[in-house]
C-alpha cells in the first residue's frame, strides 16, 4: 500500500495530468483565435469568408466562449485537483522542521566528543 501511496503522491504524475487537461483546453482557445484572425484577413484582403457567414464575418463569439471555457476549466483544475493535491502532500510528507533537530543533535554530540578529547589532553 505504501508503494501505491508513493506513486500517487509523486509530483510529476499530477503535474503531467494537469498539463494535459490545460493543453487540451488551450488548444480550443488557439483554434478559435486562429479562426477569428482568418476571418479578419479575409475581410481585409477581400478573400472569401474562411469559416462561413457569421454576423460581421468575424468569429469573435466563438473565441470569447473558448476563453471563458478555458478560464473555468483552469479554475476547476486548480481548486479541485491542484489544491487538494497540495494539501494531501503537505499532510503525508514530513515537514523540514522535524529533520532539522536531528542535525542539531549530531552537532552537539560532535562538540561533546571534541571537548572530551581536549580534556584528556590528546
Amino acid at each position: 500500500m505504501k508503494g501505491f501511496k508513493d506513486f500517487i503522491m509523486r509530483g510529476n504524475l499530477v503535474e503531467i495530468a494537469v498539463a494535459f487537461i490545460i493543453a487540451g483546453a488551450f488548444g480550443t482557445v488557439v483554434k478559435t483565435f486562429t479562426d477569428m484572425l482568418m476571418d479578419l484577413i479575409g475581410k481585409i484582403f477581400g478573400s472569401p469568408n474562411f469559416s462561413g457567414y457569421v454576423p460581421g464575418g468575424v468569429h469573435v463569439g466563438a473565441f470569447i466562449t473558448a476563453v471563458i471555457a478555458f478560464v473555468i476549466l483552469a479554475a476547476i483544475v486548480y481548486f479541485f485537483v491542484v489544491k487538494p493535491y497540495e494539501m494531501a502532500k503537505a499532510r503525508f510528507t514530513k515537514p523540514a522542521e522535524e529533520e532539522a533537530p536531528a542535525v542539531e543533535e549530531n552537532i552537539e554530540l560532535l562538540k561533546e566528543i571534541r571537548d572530551a578529547i581536549k580534556a584528556r589532553g590528546v
